[in-house]
């Protein structure tokens, strides 16, 4: 970068009252100075300014009129009331969009394995209960089932994190893609956004770095736009994007009844629910607000309208999400674009920020001392047209390892993995011993490239030549 180009980087900070940033420029060496404006360059000052005035001084983001909001409706699962014909119907015309090759699928993969005590790419967190294969492994084995039986090519875009991109990388390239080719798996980094004080002013890691923070889970949608992942979508004729979350291996993520129900209601982003398991269980809930849906936080919802029944006793708001969309491509780009129709919110976090304080010196501060600004995904909700909302039964489709023991660990993810394996199997009329809950006596694990349903198992059951015993240690592939 030419010294006149440097300077105007430093003008442009010091004009926005952020000229502090540069404050140690001159006592870097040229490596150290590239990379501070390398990082100056990639922040939208102006978007800092708006983000600092509503959310950091301001009263913050518009509160929710609850007097107005309604339960979002859903399609019900065929087992719970939903119409059967529905589902068909949708299977088959998901099934048509997977052949046609319209479809990609898209795993938020930034964070780490540090919750769980293990220190690498959460991806690459061994889940399976025989193999213990990772999530990753898990995710590609589904991907190549739905290759397999399709007889089409299904990429999967990958975000990292600055944290994890190289490691993850190595991990695919260690373990030969896992299967998928080369050019199926694309990977890209999750977008980033410097953390401010709570004077609006941005803060220092070191004397020449910035404090930069994922911009949340919603970011991921600027990401795809800004990496240039949609423009390689759209080169390779996808246009239906299938949405997860890196934690959760029973999710479906190639789902024909899902994209099929998103194609048949022409919808710009479809989602699925659970019904939420007691009143206060921690999910945000599907509803709707001057019909336009939207997500509230369990955080943000009053107490009433959580406990609130109906006339039968169910809970009226009961449509939880759990972080499985399918979005159209060409809606991802205008979110992505910041058109002026479709501008996704940012929301607060107050955290402990380590900062380099007036005498340059690190300062690590022992209560929040600072803002971090993320988005989250189903913040798209409001600015999608005809969105979709599909009931999905937990027990198939959600048991995520966020915690290293306890709920949503890696035991009871593999426990629910094996009770799902136990229910294809007597499906198919076979006999396993288990306990009241469906969990077997012994461990079991039975690839995605075997079966991933019921149907598929017992195809791939009455294939086998020879069957194996229902024993210890049982690996179907």
């Amino acid at each position: 970068m030419s010294m006149t180009s440097r300077q105007a980087a430093i003008e442009r900070f010091e004009n926005a009252g952020q000229g502090h940033v540069f404050a140690w420029f001159d006592e870097l060496d040229a490596e150290g100075q590239n990379a501070l404006l390398a990082q100056a360059d990639s922040i939208d000052l102006n978007e800092i300014h708006g983000l600092v005035d509503t959310l950091v001084k301001g009263s913050g983001a518009e509160k929710l009129d609850f007097s107005a909001l309604q339960p979002s409706p859903y399609e019900s699962a065929p087992g719970n009331g939903g119409d059967p014909a529905s589902w068909e119907a949708a299977k088959v015309a998901g099934e048509a969009a997977l052949k046609a090759g319209r479809v990609a699928a898209f795993c938020v993969a930034g964070g780490q394995g540090t919750r769980l005590g293990y220190d690498g790419p959460k991806g690459t967190y061994p889940v399976t209960p025989v193999n213990g294969f990772t999530l990753f492994q898990v995710f590609a084995e589904k991907i190549l089932a739905a290759k397999k039986k399709y007889q089409v090519s299904i990429p999967w875009f990958i975000m990292t994190s600055k944290i994890n991109h190289q490691a993850t990388i190595e991990f695919f390239e260690e373990n030969d893609y896992l299967g998928l080719s080369r050019d199926e798996v694309i990977f890209f980094s999750q977008g980033l956004m410097p953390a401010v004080d709570y004077d609006g002013k941005i803060i220092l890691s070191e004397r020449g770095e910035i404090a930069m923070t994922p911009d949340g889970h919603g970011g991921s949608l600027r990401a795809l736009y800004r990496s240039g992942a949609t423009a390689t979508m759209a080169s390779r004729g996808i246009d239906i994007i299938s949405y997860f979350q890196v934690d959760n291996p029973l999710v479906r993520c190639i789902d024909p009844e899902f994209i099929g129900f998103h194609v048949l209601r022409e919808s710009e982003m479809s989602s699925k629910m659970v019904k939420k398991a007691y009143a206060s269980e921690k999910v945000g809930l599907f509803c709707e607000l001057n019909g336009q849906g939207c997500v509230v936080e369990y955080s943000d919802m009053p107490q009433q309208l959580n406990d609130q029944v109906d006339a039968e006793g169910n809970l009226r708001f009961e449509a939880g999400s759990i972080a499985i969309h399918i979005l159209d491509r060409a809606f991802v780009e205008r979110l992505g674009a910041g058109a002026a129709d479709a501008k996704m919110p940012f929301h607060r976090a107050d955290k402990k920020i380590p900062f380099i304080g007036t005498e340059g010196t690190l300062a690590k501060p022992e209560r929040p001392n600072g803002v971090k600004f993320e988005m989250f995904v189903f913040d798209a909700l409001p600015f999608a047209k005809n969105p979709v909302v599909i009931e999905t039964l937990r027990e198939d489709d959600f048991s995520p390892v966020k915690n290293a023991e306890g709920l949503d660990s890696p035991k009871t993810s593999r426990e629910d993995q094996m009770r799902q394996f136990v229910r294809w199997m007597v499906s198919a009329g076979l006999e396993v011993p288990c306990d009241e809950s469906g969990l077997p006596d012994f461990e079991i694990e039975v690839s995605p490239q075997f079966a991933t349903d019921a149907e598929s198992f017992a195809e791939s059951w009455d294939a086998l030549p020879s069957k194996p015993s229902i024993q210890e240690g049982l690996y179907l592939q």
